[in-house]
């Protein structure tokens, strides 16, 4: 049909919240090997219009709040020049250690994102 299937924006969503923890100083490999992992345990996607075949779609990637137990990323699916609004959803997490267990959010986490985004 010429247009972006809407489960690839899950994907986009996934790249998006991969380069924000990457800014922070939160690569995936990092947080692993402190022995945490972040599963993904809701998300959602509202979409708005098709984004078309070859259009470059920006992701504006948010943490809305400092994490407690869960976190939550906001996504903005928009054009490169802003004019058109494809999907905007989220995605909750919760902190698991290495075998399955819940866990509240780390320090050397809380402190990362203070450190980029709330100072």
């Amino acid at each position: 049909m010429g247009v972006v299937y809407y489960s690839r924006y899950f994907e986009y969503f996934e790249a998006a919240r991969t380069e924000l923890l990457r800014l922070a100083g939160l690569d995936v490999p990092s947080i692993e090997s402190q022995g945490f992992f972040l599963p993904v345990i809701s998300s959602h996607c509202d979409y708005r219009e098709s984004a078309q075949f070859d259009d470059i779609i920006i992701v504006e990637t948010v943490i809305p709040n400092l994490p407690k137990a869960r976190l939550r990323i906001n996504y903005e699916a928009l054009s490169k020049d802003g004019k058109n609004h494809f999907a905007s959803g989220y995605t909750e997490h919760c902190f698991i250690n290495k075998v399955g267990k819940p866990v509240r959010t780390p320090q050397f986490f809380l402190q990362k994102l203070r450190e980029h985004f709330y100072e």
